[in-house]
């Protein structure tokens, strides 16, 4: 007899909404992410509810609150009772990715959905694993082997992360992908529209403006610095970059010690030059408890959700 494998999107069909969807495989529950948008909206997770308590895993894919961010929530209201799995840098760019959502929401509005506890338990019964390695499960799930591979996204994007390969999957019974970007039929052009970019900031900056870059803790954050970096240095600029998060710090501090999971040629060039791409030399990082925008001429890159508490002068 056939195994059996159904799927059952909970969250994010037919529109942009957080990621979470429901595989069977015979007896056994998966659960694949359990995002959130940044409005912690309850409603989304209604399908969620009715079949949290059935769940006998977690897989989560992205660092980023879309395929995370309600993972507290349903482990502490809605019976989410399930081991978790990820990857070494999904588990610690998403804990700080947690902890910035909850202190900037704590800072604008009375929120209680979760705290930082809550945040903290979630994260400890995920168990992290490296690409390509087979974890087989026990019990329930006897006979069920899991391993993560390259997607080519997050850590922060293209720049420093290899592409996924397809053709390393033998005989795939089912593919559950989005849609974005689908219609995008524009010519890829990465060096043309980096330097349009820079470009762009130097003319605003050099006319006497500030520019302000809305960004998420551990998206493609990453991949921006660097660009920033690279353009900084090859031009020689002293306009000052801020990059303003509560865990702005920690979270540069985590992913200089993860080039092993970015592309063949971060690594290549940090055998033979031993500079890390991530030891920033424009950069400076501040919070906004301790931050006044007073002066002109500056680039902060600042997270979404913050927004609504940032006065400009």
């Amino acid at each position: 007899m056939g195994t059996s494998v159904q799927v059952t999107p909970l969250c994010g069909v037919y529109n942009e909404n957080p990621l979470s969807c429901l595989v069977s495989i015979d007896s056994f529950n998966f659960l694949i992410d359990c995002g959130w948008n940044d409005h912690f909206d309850p409603t989304l997770h209604q399908p969620l509810f009715k079949v949290a308590s059935t769940i006998d895993a977690v897989l989560v894919s992205h660092p980023d609150t879309l395929h995370l961010g309600a993972l507290p929530y349903a482990m502490k209201q809605l019976g989410l009772n399930a081991p978790v799995y990820a990857t070494e840098p999904v588990y610690r760019l998403g804990l700080l990715t947690m902890y910035e959502q909850f202190l900037s929401r704590k800072q604008i509005s009375e929120f209680d959905l979760f705290t930082l506890d809550d945040i903290d338990s979630a994260f400890q019964v995920m168990t992290r694993l490296t690409y390509s390695q087979n974890h087989h499960l026990t019990g329930k799930g006897e006979g069920i082997v899991i391993a993560p591979h390259v997607a080519g996204h997050l850590l922060g994007g293209t720049m420093h992360l290899n592409g996924t390969v397809l053709a390393s999957f033998v005989r795939p019974a089912v593919l559950i992908t989005d849609a974005y970007n689908a219609l995008n039929n524009q010519p890829y052009r990465r060096g043309e529209k980096e330097n349009e970019f820079g470009e762009t900031i130097k003319k605003t900056l050099g006319a006497g403006g500030n520019i302000l870059l809305p960004v998420y803790t551990a998206g493609q954050v990453l991949e921006l610095i660097l660009i920033l970096e690279h353009y900084w240095s090859d031009k020689c600029l002293n306009y000052p970059i801020f990059f303003l998060t509560y865990v702005a710090s920690s979270t540069i501090d985590y992913v200089k010690s993860y080039l092993e999971w970015m592309s063949d040629s971060i690594a290549k060039s940090f055998e033979q030059n031993r500079e890390n791409p991530f030891l920033l030399k424009q950069f400076s990082f501040a919070d906004m408890s301790d931050f006044v925008l007073a002066r002109v001429n500056l680039i902060m890159l600042q997270m979404v959700q913050r927004l609504d508490c940032l006065c400009i002068h």
